[in-house]
C-alpha cells in the first residue's frame, strides 16, 4: 500500500530575497558593458554619491557592474572566480547586440544579395 505520507506537508517553494535584491538595481547589458569599457579612461566620470545605491554608490566593479558597501568588500570581489571569468569574458571578442540578434531571427535590413549591373 505505497502512497504519500498523509501526515506529510509539501513545502512550498520560498522566494528567494537574494533574487528580489538582485533585481531592484538594473542590470546593464553586456554589449553596453563592452563600450563602456572600450572607452579611454579619461572619458570615465568619478561616481557622485547616490543615497539609493550600497556603499553611496563609491564602490563599483565595472566588469559586473555591481556596486559594494565598502572598498574591503569590493576587493574581496575582485579576487573571486566570478570576476575574474568576467574579465575574461569583456576582454575578448564583442557580444551580441540587438542588432545582430534581429538579423538571426529575420527581423532586421535585408540583404538582397550583389546590385546587377544595369546596361
Amino acid at each position: 500500500m505505497g502512497g504519500k505520507c498523509p501526515h506529510r506537508k509539501v513545502k512550498k517553494r520560498r522566494f528567494s530575497h537574494k533574487t528580489a535584491r538582485r533585481d531592484k538595481f538594473l542590470v546593464k547589458g553586456d554589449d553596453a558593458i563592452h563600450e563602456e569599457l572600450r572607452k579611454p579612461h579619461a572619458d570615465l566620470k568619478s561616481l557622485a554619491p547616490d543615497e539609493d545605491l550600497p556603499g553611496m554608490g563609491q564602490f563599483y566593479c565595472l566588469h559586473c557592474d555591481r556596486y559594494f558597501s565598502s572598498v574591503s568588500v569590493r576587493d574581496d570581489h575582485f579576487k573571486t572566480k566570478k570576476h575574474k571569468r568576467r574579465v575574461k569574458q569583456m576582454m575578448g571578442p564583442a557580444p551580441h547586440c540587438q542588432l545582430d540578434a534581429e538579423l538571426a531571427a529575420g527581423m532586421g535590413m535585408p540583404d538582397n544579395g550583389p546590385k546587377l549591373m544595369s546596361m
